[in-house]
């Protein structure tokens, strides 16, 4: 019976990789149908959304029927509940790629961004796609110090992120209020998107060591000074 259950615990492990895997090729995908004006890629992005969400869903359905019936404690009970959280800041990323691909979707046959901010939108779009790739493998893994560096790597999207919104209050800005107002969603989606990579890398510091990742890093700098 144990075994079994512990294969259940895995089972829901493997389930929020293959969600990192999922939205992670989503946004790649929602980048490139909004930087070439691909209606079909975006269409192919909007409609893929229902499978991360499903299995979002079938991952909530497992956990709390393992909670009904196994009564985890200790540590069993901190993976269960920290992987409810992980599935949902992932369903959450998936979203947004979505929310990238709507974009593109509603300003066919243009594209939403310029062209000179196609370099920006294309490193932000690679940024986040990298993020969450890595926050599958930390889960994967339970590698606590990788985990620590996914959010010294936000930091380069919110870089980013600032450097857009730069483009926007500029006087100079020549591409009317709509582009403008459709910037600054894709600025804000990718920023959520890597946020929300971040805070499932941070759930496994907690899963791992029982502490916040705030908190984790300033006992090892205590024990280190």
């Amino acid at each position: 019976m144990r075994d079994s259950y512990h294969e259940e615990l895995d089972s829901i492990g493997d389930g929020l990789v293959e969600m990192a895997r999922l939205v992670g090729s989503a946004m790649g995908r929602a980048t490139t149908a909004l930087l070439d004006a691909d209606l079909a890629l975006a269409e192919s992005v909007i409609a893929a959304d229902e499978k991360v969400n499903a299995l979002h869903h079938d991952l909530e359905d497992r956990a709390i029927d393992l909670l009904a019936r196994q009564q985890p404690v200790a540590t069993d009970l901190r993976i269960v509940v920290t992987s409810l959280r992980m599935s949902a800041d992932l369903e959450r990323c998936g979203d947004l790629a979505r929310h990238v691909a709507k974009v593109a979707r509603l300003r066919y046959p243009g594209s939403a961004v310029p062209n000179d901010l196609h370099p920006i939108v294309l490193e932000m779009g690679q940024l986040a796609q990298r993020l969450v790739a890595k926050a599958g493998q930390v889960i994967a893994t339970k590698d606590v110090d990788a985990a620590l560096q996914l959010e010294r790597d936000d930091d380069a999207i919110d870089e980013l992120h600032r450097e857009l919104f730069a483009h926007l209050i500029d006087d100079r800005w020549q591409h009317g209020i709509q582009t403008g107002v459709d910037v600054t969603l894709i600025g804000r989606y990718y920023e959520r998107f890597a946020d929300h990579a971040v805070s499932v890398a941070k759930r496994v510091v907690f899963l791992v060591t029982g502490e916040h990742a705030g908190e984790f890093v300033g006992e090892e700098r205590a024990a280190e000074a």
